[in-house]
């Protein structure tokens, strides 16, 4: 009894006292690398993103270039960068120009804009409010900013934040390629050592389907939402473009934004199709052309959806889907992939669990009834 005493003594003086120290510095240490690795986490989650849903296309164009890893990864990036970072500078520069253009127009006077046609006025909702702001800021622009002067500056300020965080974020997309790239050309060393992780932390058995799994996610989200998305915003900027709607690329690239927030083309393309046909300048057959174009390229996402998200995932669509919009509602458009990786490893783990149950019950009853 003395003895037992003594053990339960000496294991509450010091092996218990060695193991808080062991976990507290643990605790220590992963804080500080957090704090550390903190600055760069979106930058890392874009990076791998991109790396898994391009990562198809780099093997095929290594394959094409004799096998070249690194070779096929720098094409790649230079492509993305090239498609998107050229226009990217382009576009800001010119916006920047037509801005520092109407400045002057406006501080020398010579800003004119033109009356707003009768049609506007019968817009629903906003139509009388909107045709007689535009025709007080029409008939006397100096008055009318003056009056209007806080609501101006603060739609300015608005605009001026929204520039300034959608740069931000065309910049870290066009660094997360380049990483991205760098993480392609180790793909192979790189998914085995992801996969050993995960095996560390499930069993051997289990780490490989679950890998896999959050592989599918990824590439499943990336098609089904942002791809969607820009098929849509494809098919209505041609249709807005053959309608003659004024700044077709705009509206083309605010269904983009509204597909990727899981929001309804058709946002757009009502109000759309409200002009085409107020503004009287085409025939009333075209018009009905242009509507029914319209009304379909709205309703794209409804049939393009089941066909491309959850492809290849072995989870319900609508558990992908949920996932993604919990995920971008809480941490942005990264967060829509981490919340469709977490939600499908998580329901593949819960069926995992009960199917493990049910065959524990049928081998138990199946013992019973071999029992004499």
């Amino acid at each position: 009894m003395q003895i037992e005493s003594s053990a339960i003594r000496n294991f509450l003086s010091r092996d218990l006292l060695d193991v808080f120290i062991r976990v507290g510095l643990l605790v220590f240490m992963l804080v500080l690398c957090g704090r550390v690795v903190a600055p760069f986490v979106n930058l890392a989650l874009w990076s791998v993103v991109l790396a898994i849903a391009l990562y198809p296309v780099h093997r095929r164009l290594a394959a094409h270039l004799g096998g070249r890893q690194g070779r096929a990864a720098t094409v790649l990036v230079l492509a993305g960068l090239l498609l998107i970072g050229v226009p990217t500078v382009l576009l800001g520069a010119s916006f920047a120009k037509q801005i520092q253009t109407g400045y002057d127009r406006f501080e020398s006077g010579t800003v004119s804009i033109p009356q707003p046609r009768e049609s506007v006025a019968e817009w629903p909702l906003v139509g009388e409010r909107v045709y007689r702001l535009w025709q007080e800021a029409a008939t006397n622009l100096p008055e009318f900013a003056q009056d209007n002067r806080e609501t101006l500056g603060s739609l300015s300020r608005r605009a001026v934040r929204a520039a300034a965080s959608t740069a931000g974020a065309v910049l870290l997309f066009l660094a997360s390629l380049i990483v991205a790239g760098i993480v392609m050309a180790y793909g192979e060393p790189g998914s085995r050592a992801v996969g050993d992780i995960i095996c560390r932390f499930t069993s051997r058995e289990s780490g490989p389907p679950i890998q896999s799994l959050i592989t599918a996610t990824v590439r499943s989200v990336a098609t089904g939402v942002i791809g969607v998305a820009f098929i849509q915003a494809l098919i209505l900027g041609i249709g807005f473009i053959w309608a003659g709607v004024p700044a077709a690329g705009l509206w083309a690239l605010l269904v983009m934004v509204l597909g990727i927030l899981q929001a309804p083309a058709l946002l757009i393309t009502l109000p759309v199709i409200g002009y085409i046909w107020t503004s009287g300048d085409a025939s009333n057959s075209m018009n009905m052309v242009y509507t029914v174009y319209l009304g379909l390229g709205g309703l794209a996402d409804n049939f393009l959806k089941p066909l491309l998200l959850a492809r290849g995932v072995e989870a319900p669509m609508p558990v992908i889907l949920l996932g993604a919009l919990g995920g971008m509602v809480s941490g942005g458009i990264v967060g829509m992939f981490v919340g469709a990786v977490l939600l499908a490893v998580g329901y593949q783990l819960f069926m995992t669990w009960v199917a493990h149950g049910a065959d524990a019950e049928d081998a138990d009853a199946d013992r019973a009834a071999e029992t004499p």
